[in-house]
């Protein structure tokens, strides 16, 4: 097959991490970034890429670079890059895309996509007292910034105090649970099942930040190292982002990569990428267990790639929580027995903030080396299930130009919505609830969506520890609850 010279191809992926408990040895997260590169670099075969990048993208993490990418294109000697920078609320999907649509229109021939973060560095240093000092570029400018538009969180939401993702993606756990009539109990041993699977590929995965063996038990059962959150989750049911780790995707063109002397065995091609980025609030969602923005990327990257979803051999599903992959798999019609993730998700594998996407892709494409001709599907999610997106990759030319493609339009079509009111008395439904706890682990506060029967939908709050316990031990959802003008509510009866 003659291959477009114009065609974006991924020559050079590779992660960095270090585990250092002396925050005084270990390098802070730009660093981690630039150890990433040289890797990547490493893993094409050829350094001179690096300096011959003409772009560097880069999602923003915690950390208080203004231009991350202008310090790592200064550091690996492509001081002529131009730089773009990702707030938070962007796909990262959305860095990728961007790359390989650049490439492909001939603005640049290299292109770094670049992230990291040093979170257990900075833990380390609060632990133990010792300052961990990072490079400080006040006053630098990107010469391109993406932000997002619209309220991932909604107001309502805010004042509920539903801010934490942990508290969201519950929501949408339990609401899954009604909606498949399972038991509390059978609901909690199917997630920590599919989660001890996660650990398992993990254990086999060098790069992965846990490797500690985990049995479903030790997932789903609270103890002094597995706290609960917010009902149903557990501290080992969340995406850990206390790690130092850091991913380089290099991506160039057909013609760039043979002019370095990059082996073909190295190639691998983006075949399509798509992403909605329709923004409905959680509380919003008419149908809280569903994500219909997948199930429309999915279809339009699986139809761009001219693949079904039976012809991916390897799959690696965005991993915060376990809902968020239970509602992917479910969107993308991709079966109970199929493994999900290539580096043990973002609980075991490790999940730096803003990051995830870039480490799970520079695995993805070992994977698939590894497996000439085989095809491979990554995705990914922004906010609370909000964004969606999808890529589909191999280490054969695609058949077509690489498509990238925006289906938020059908997403918001297929995404019902309803509205979302304050200071409302009276009988309503619980449509899905999650419980906070205390230091101790005890039940303290319960949060609730409910619809009332003229249509809208409020959030209820309730202090009292009791209903908060009963809440975790019986199945709310679906109960009739009383509202009160305050916000609260109290159980009917």
């Amino acid at each position: 097959m003659t291959v477009d010279p114009r065609t974006p191809v991924l020559v050079g992926a590779a992660s960095a991490t270090q585990r250092t408990d002396d925050p005084r040895t270990a390098r802070e997260a730009v660093g981690l970034m630039v150890a990433a590169c040289e890797a990547a670099a490493a893993d094409a075969g050829r350094a001179d890429l690096l300096r011959a990048a003409g772009l560097v993208l880069t999602p923003r993490g915690t950390w208080r670079y203004q231009d991350p990418g202008r310090l790592v294109a200064d550091r690996v000697g492509a001081s002529g890059a131009r730089t773009l920078l990702a707030d938070l609320g962007i796909l990262q999907t959305t860095l990728i895309a961007r790359a390989a649509a650049a490439i492909t229109a001939g603005d640049v021939d290299v292109a770094l996509v670049v992230g990291g973060e040093a979170k257990w560095r900075d833990l380390r240093a609060s632990i133990t007292g010792v300052a961990a000092t990072s490079t400080d570029d006040t006053g630098a400018t990107p010469d391109e910034v993406i932000r997002p538009e619209g309220m991932i969180i909604s107001a309502e939401e805010i004042g509920a105090g539903l801010v934490t993702a942990v508290s969201q993606y519950a929501l949408v756990e339990n609401a899954r649970r009604r909606a498949d009539g399972q038991t509390l109990d059978e609901h909690a041993r199917a997630v920590a099942a599919l989660w001890a699977g996660f650990n398992e590929v993990a254990r086999s995965f060098p790069g992965a930040w846990n490797r500690q063996p985990m049995s479903a038990d030790d997932i789903r059962l609270e103890g002094p190292g597995n706290r609960p959150l917010a009902f149903p989750y557990n501290k080992w049911h969340n995406a850990q982002w206390n790690v130092d780790q850091a991913a380089c995707l290099v991506l160039c063109s057909v013609a760039a990569a043979r002019s370095h002397g990059v082996p073909e065995e190295r190639w691998v091609f983006p075949h399509a990428v798509a992403e909605s980025n329709h923004i409905v609030p959680v509380s919003r969602r008419a149908v809280l267990h569903r994500s219909p923005g997948f199930a429309a990327a999915g279809a339009e990257a699986l139809g761009s790639a001219g693949v079904g979803v039976d012809d991916l051999a390897h799959l690696d599903l965005y991993s915060c929580f376990p809902i968020a992959v239970r509602v992917q798999a479910a969107e993308l019609g991709i079966g109970p027995d199929r493994t999900l993730t290539v580096t043990g998700g973002m609980t075991f594998g490790g999940g730096p903030l803003n990051n995830y996407v870039l480490q799970s892709t520079a695995r993805m494409a070992q994977v698939l080396r590894e497996d000439p001709g085989s095809l491979g599907l990554v995705t990914a999610v922004s906010g609370l299930l909000t964004k969606q997106g999808v890529s589909v990759w191999s280490s054969r030319p695609p058949a077509a130009p690489c498509r990238v493609a925006d289906v938020s339009e059908r997403a918001a079509a297929a995404t019902p919505a309803v509205d979302v009111v304050t200071g409302r008395e009276g009988p309503a439904t619980v449509a899905t609830y999650t419980v906070r706890y205390g230091e101790d682990g005890a039940p303290t506060r319960a949060v609730a969506l409910v619809d009332l029967a003229d249509g809208p939908r409020a959030i209820a709050v309730s202090g009292d520890p009791g209903l908060a316990s009963a809440m975790t031990a019986e199945e709310f959802c679906g109960r009739t609850v009383d509202l009160d003008d305050g916000g609260g509510f109290s159980v009917r009866g």
